[in-house]
């Protein structure tokens, strides 16, 4: 696949200082050093596009990115055991909500979790939130390059019953190292009305 034109737009914590667009939103969420913001450079083939850090946390704001003009990409703090203040959680996590409840121009929500790892209370507590506001989804098994090929299926299945979804749902394994599944998801991506 070819590398995607792409730009930082802006980071923002308030709506009032969310880019003013009509272009369609994509938002990528999941806990602290899931892989955010390597997979947003790996779906751009850029590698410093969205900072990348070995210490959970270091997303603090909602990152905007302009992807091939026709799309922004929304990196969103990481939830989970990010080394910060309690009022820093929480503070993210209202503006968070804020914005994946009100944003008009979010049409995706792209929620990211480890393959190697049960999903925790964080993560089906997001997943319930974006039901709840009726946000279409895509689920991204991350790190699958981490996880043996012949345990992958069981793994993928597992993660699905754990989050109480349909045993044909889509989740689609990703590997920000190998590319593995970048091209999948730039095909639900690019059917987005």
């Amino acid at each position: 696949m070819a590398k995607v034109e792409a730009a930082f737009i802006s980071s923002a914590l308030l709506p009032e200082h969310f880019p003013k667009t009509n272009r369609p939103e994509i938002a990528f969420m999941g806990r602290s050093n899931v892989g955010k913001s390597s997979l947003l450079n790996a779906l751009v083939k850029r590698r410093e596009l969205a900072r990348t850090s070995g210490k959970p946390g270091k997303t603090q704001t909602l990152n905007f990115f302009d992807v091939g003009g026709r799309w922004n990409f929304v990196d969103l703090p990481g939830y989970g055991y990010a080394r910060v203040p309690k009022s820093i959680k929480e503070e993210w996590g209202k503006h968070m909500l804020d914005y994946l409840c009100t944003r008009k121009t979010l049409c995706l929500a792209v929620l990211l979790l480890d393959a190697r790892h049960a999903p925790t209370e964080n993560d089906h507590q997001m997943l319930e939130l974006l039901e709840q506001y009726q946000r279409p989804t895509l689920i991204l098994a991350t790190k699958i390059d981490k996880v043996k090929s012949g345990q992958r299926r069981r793994q993928l299945n597992t993660l699905r019953e754990q989050l109480g979804l349909e045993e044909d749902a889509l989740v689609i394994p990703v590997s920000s190292v190998t590319g593995e599944g970048i091209g999948q998801v730039w095909e639900v991506i690019r059917s987005l009305k």
